[in-house]
């Protein structure tokens, strides 16, 4: 089935709040605000198959802590509830903003004091939300983790959707359940990229429930082991870390541009791509693991001629477009760099304190309880350290001058920043550009036999993972 891709805007994920409280709204708008600064692209694929109405269960894989949830949060059009661990909600404004988007607690064995016997009265909200025509989103493996595969289900989205169609006083008609599957080009660093990939939507059909109202064991069994299958069907599985390594070293023999995105093909190829080249290597190491063996030896050694000859894979793929094209590009983004220069190294100057310590803050805390954290903690923290920046800077301003020139001072400061963000990324993109066409002038030949030797790398590769 052709597959829609649409990279979601800033506009667009800040509208999808509308309706709303006003509390919710401003909410929604911070956080999108901050995801969409912390991620250079969010890429949604098939949010068209989510209906418009009616009760809806979305199972999710968990790899990047609160980010996961946020990111589902603002580019879904439908009001959706989430099923998240009850420890967030210890502190005050965890609580709150729990509490305002009807986040509903979860207690997992593995939480110290955790009450598992309240769980029942959070199946009982999430049957009366499903009744209501409602949404709510489940995280399935029960725990945020870096590992490159799914882990085990859970069985408490089974047993709700299997309890919602089947309670004989109220049961939820036509209820379906949603696939999402959440893949990052890096869950912690800054300007990463993000996709959020709905997969084929399934209903649940009623069952007889046994003598205490519960769903029979293999009925339970039966719909996780679904689940999961639709999970695995939208994210990118590994057995190890070893195996991650090997098939995105191949990937990135296929693909083009990583660090620009005006030639790089979609993150949803690239995860299609990803995918294809993980299956077929497992195919290929449990057949042949000699083969298997060589041609990472292969990749290895092309990638050492590549460092010492101080040529990268950008270099290579920049010269494959037209001259004039290439010279264009370079032209217009010097006269933006120039032009913009002075508000590009204001804005750098101004937010770099609260850019470094946000980045420490993601590098200190890693972990929350038994859950990886991922960027969640450097989001939280330029949440509040941007705002921060900006009423210092109108303080001093309206202190020495005057307080209407502290006002305009905010909106000011916030678009030097912007600049700077977008001037910084252009410097990086330009770096690669002109260092490709540098080599090329000096070192034509050695570029040409590197890119011959990427060519008959890609035939190798595509060649043994087809046999």
């Amino acid at each position: 089935m052709q597959e829609s891709v649409k990279t979601i805007r800033l506009w667009q994920m800040i509208y999808l709040g509308k309706g709303a409280s006003v509390i919710r709204q401003l909410i929604h708008a911070i956080i999108s605000i901050a995801l969409r600064l912390f991620f250079r692209r969010i890429e949604v694929v098939n949010v068209e198959r989510v209906p418009d109405s009616g009760p809806l269960i979305f199972v999710l894989n968990h790899p990047n802590g609160l980010v996961d949830p946020a990111l589902v949060f603002v580019s879904l059009p439908r009001r959706v509830s989430f099923l998240a661990k009850s420890t967030l909600y210890d502190n005050l404004i965890g609580a709150f903003l729990l509490r305002t988007f009807e986040i509903l607690p979860v207690y997992r064995r593995i939480d110290a004091g955790a009450k598992l016997e309240s769980n029942l009265s959070t199946f009982d909200n999430c049957f009366e939300l499903l009744r209501r025509g409602r949404c709510i989103a489940i995280f399935p493996e029960g725990i945020s983790h870096d590992e490159p595969q799914l882990q085990k289900m859970k069985t408490g989205a089974a047993r709700i959707a299997l309890g919602a169609v089947s309670d004989p006083a109220v049961p939820v008609n036509r209820l379906k359940i949603v696939p999402v599957g959440l893949y990052y080009t890096s869950k912690t660093s800054f300007r990463s990229e993000a996709l959020i990939r709905y997969g084929e939507i399934f209903d649940v059909e009623p069952i007889e429930l046994d003598a205490s109202g519960e769903p029979p064991r293999d009925a339970v069994v039966e719909l996780t082991a679904k689940i999961e299958r639709s999970l695995r069907d939208v994210t990118l599985n590994l057995e190890t870390n070893t195996d991650l390594d090997a098939v995105v070293r191949a990937e990135a023999l296929f693909s083009s541009v990583f660090e620009n995105l005006i030639f790089k093909r979609t993150l949803t190829q690239t995860v299609s791509k990803l995918q294809d080249l993980a299956a077929k290597y497992a195919l290929l190491e449990k057949n042949d693991p000699q083969k298997m063996l060589e041609l990472n030896a292969k990749v290895t050694r092309y990638e050492n001629d590549l460092k010492a000859s101080g040529i990268t894979t950008e270099s290579l793929s920049v010269l494959q477009h037209p001259t004039w094209y290439v010279f264009r590009y370079l032209v217009l983004r010097i006269i933006f760099l120039i032009v913009l220069a002075p508000l590009a190294v204001l804005g750098a100057i101004i937010h770099s304190p609260a850019y470094v310590f946000s980045n420490l803050m993601g590098r200190i805390f890693k972990t929350h309880d038994t859950d990886v954290a991922g960027s969640s903690s450097a989001i939280i923290a330029a949440l509040a350290l941007m705002p921060l920046t900006w009423s210092i800077v109108a303080s001093i301003f309206w202190c020495y001058l005057s307080w209407e020139t502290g006002l305009i001072s905010i909106p000011v400061t916030i678009l030097c920043g912007y600049i700077a963000l977008r001037s910084s990324e252009t410097l990086v993109d330009m770096r690669v550009w002109l260092r490709s066409g540098w080599l090329l002038f000096r070192q034509r030949a050695l570029f040409l036999r590197l890119l011959v030797q990427r060519e008959s790398l890609q035939k190798e590769i595509g060649g043994l993972t087809e046999k």
